[in-house]
Parts: structure tokens; sequence; C-alpha cells
């Protein structure tokens, strides 16, 4: 008897144990609908009103800080007016864990801020709008201060663009204001590049242009070539012989950035037969580089034109023009 007790027990306490966990468990879903309730019909709601910054432009800065002339001046060229947290302080997490990097000095970072906003963002805002970065610019700019190395392919990487929102520039400890060559090369051509990216990620740039060097890129092998041989071949750079959409976009950052005597010797090398690292005269492909460059300027051109109103013409005799004056804006 005493034995069948227990086990009449026993059940009644794993009965009662179950309903418990049962109403329990529907308790808990039924809390967790109600609280989800609110956020779900604000997230769906017609009449949200966003804020004027997906950033904190009040949080107060600390006046007593090394960096607070610097922080305000960011807060008020690129917080405020264009809704861009321009970062020089290296966040790990926003950083590619695949490199070895280094923080960009804040020095660099001071005169690169400044350098991005004249050469950059003034030229838009003066050629097509003041209002176009606002509405079409990336949300975040992150200096870093070494290049990105990639052993494997021997490449350095000088920065990219991260679905239309970021902008990460390497390199930025060697940054020398008195180089114009060296600040168009390595930096402003590589952020006419990025935003190259970010514009045709949001409109469409014609297919016709995919179909102009259809076959001949070559993603892994393209760093390679030489200026001459890419040229021979319809490439601005060796790079544009990579892959199509970074074809269209070097054309666009070339032709901004580069001078005439630097363009027309583009042009010139792509006239003629290319040649390789040790100078000997390559294969004749067939291919006219000069032809085939001057039609994929003239696709991207209309294309810039025609989806953004963007003059390339002018807003490349722009920058030509302010980069004689790059020590006034320094000092």
């Amino acid at each position: 008897m005493i034995g069948h007790s227990k086990v009449f027990i026993l059940t009644i306490i794993y009965s009662i144990y179950f309903r418990i966990k049962d109403f329990m468990k529907k308790l808990i879903t039924k809390i967790l609908i109600l609280c989800l309730m609110p956020a779900f019909v604000n997230s769906c709601s017609q009449d949200e009103e966003l804020g004027a910054s997906i950033f904190d432009t009040t949080d107060a800065l600390d006046v007593n800080s090394a960096s607070y002339t610097f922080d305000s001046l960011l807060r008020e060229d690129y917080l405020k007016p264009y809704n861009l947290d321009f970062r020089y302080k290296m966040q790990d997490v926003g950083s590619d864990m695949d490199y070895n990097l280094v923080p960009v000095s804040f020095a660099k970072a001071q005169q690169m801020a400044k350098l991005v906003k004249y050469l950059w963002f003034d030229v838009y805002g003066t050629i097509v709008s003041p209002e176009f970065l606002k509405q079409n610019g990336p949300r975040i700019i992150h200096l870093i201060g070494s290049p990105a190395y990639n052993p494997i392919s021997g490449t350095i990487l000088l920065g990219t663009a991260e679905g239309g929102i970021k902008v990460t520039l390497y390199r930025c400890n060697d940054l020398d204001p008195t180089n114009v060559d060296m600040l168009n090369e390595y930096y402003f051509k590589t952020m006419h590049h990025e935003f190259a990216h970010i514009l045709h990620q949001k409109r469409n740039y014609p297919v016709d242009f995919n179909q102009l060097s259809k076959g001949r890129y070559n993603p892994i092998g393209w760093q390679y070539y030489t200026d001459s041989q890419a040229a021979s071949m319809g490439f601005v750079s060796p790079y544009a012989g990579s892959q199509n959409q970074e074809d269209f976009v070097e054309i666009i950052a070339n032709y901004l950035v580069k001078s005439d005597a630097d363009w027309n010797n583009i042009l010139l090398m792509a006239s003629q037969p290319g040649k390789d690292y040790l100078g000997e005269t390559l294969t004749d492909d067939g291919v006219d580089g000069k032809v085939l460059i001057l039609r994929k300027l003239d696709i991207a051109s209309k294309w810039l034109q025609n989806s953004w109103n963007i003059d390339i013409v002018k807003l490349r005799a722009e920058i030509i023009k302010r980069e004689a004056h790059i020590n006034e804006i320094l000092n």
C-alpha cells in the first residue's frame, strides 16, 4: 500500500508541475507579445517622423578635452550639416579584422578633415547643390592610419564603401598636403571612387558599359598589369581591369583627379601596344584602348548628368581650381 501511495503522490506532483509549467509558458508568451506590440506598432506607423540626425547632436563635448576644438569643428562641418559622423578615433568593431591596422594620428586627422570638406563636400555643394551630399553622401567617414595590406595578393586596400553608408580611408598617416599628386592618387581618387560606388548602388549605370570589355576582366590577376598594359586594353588603371563595376568608378575617379597632362598620358598609352614591367612591348591584342576609354567616359558622363544632374567636366574643373589653394585652408 505504501508503495502504491508513493506512486500516486508522485503522479499528482508531476501533473501539477507540468500544468504549472504550461501555464507559465503561456503567460510568458502573452507578456512578450504585450511588450513587443508597442514597438511593432511604432515601427509600422505611417505617421512616425524621423529625427534630424541618426547621431546624437546634443551630447555635450568635453571642454577640457585636448580634442575639444577639433571635435567642435567636426560637429559644425560634418555632423550638423551632413548628418555625418567623421571618425578619427579608430573603432575595432568598425574596422576590418582581416588586417593589422593602426589609428590615424591626431595631426593627420585634422588635416584630412579640412581637405575632405574642401576638395569633396564643398566641390559638390558648389557644382551640384548644397543639398546633394546631405541626401546622397555617406553617413560615416572612418580614418585609418595604416594601409590594409593583403600579403596573399600583394595588394594594398586604400578605401572601402559599405552599403552607401560608410566610407573608410586607409593610409592616412602618410598624408602629405604639399604633394597634390599623392593626395589625388592615395586619397581623393579613392574618395571619388568609393562615392561613385555609392551613387551606382542607388541608381544603376547603363548595362551597355559592361559589354565594352566583356571577357577581359581579370579579378585575380589585375595587379600584375602595368599602367601601359592596362591602358592598351582600355582600362584607366590596372584595378579597373578587375571587374566591370570597378572599371566604371575608376573612369570617373581618374578623370576627376588627373591633370590634363596625366589624363592625356593615359590616352597616349592606350593608343599604343602595352609594355610589361621590363619595358618589353606586348603582343598587340587588336584593342584600341583609347577609343574604349573615351567610350567608357562618355557613358559615365552621361549617366552622371542624366541620373544625378552632375556635370563631370565642371566638377573636375572645380577640383583642379581648388587644388591650387590647399595651403590656404590648412593654415
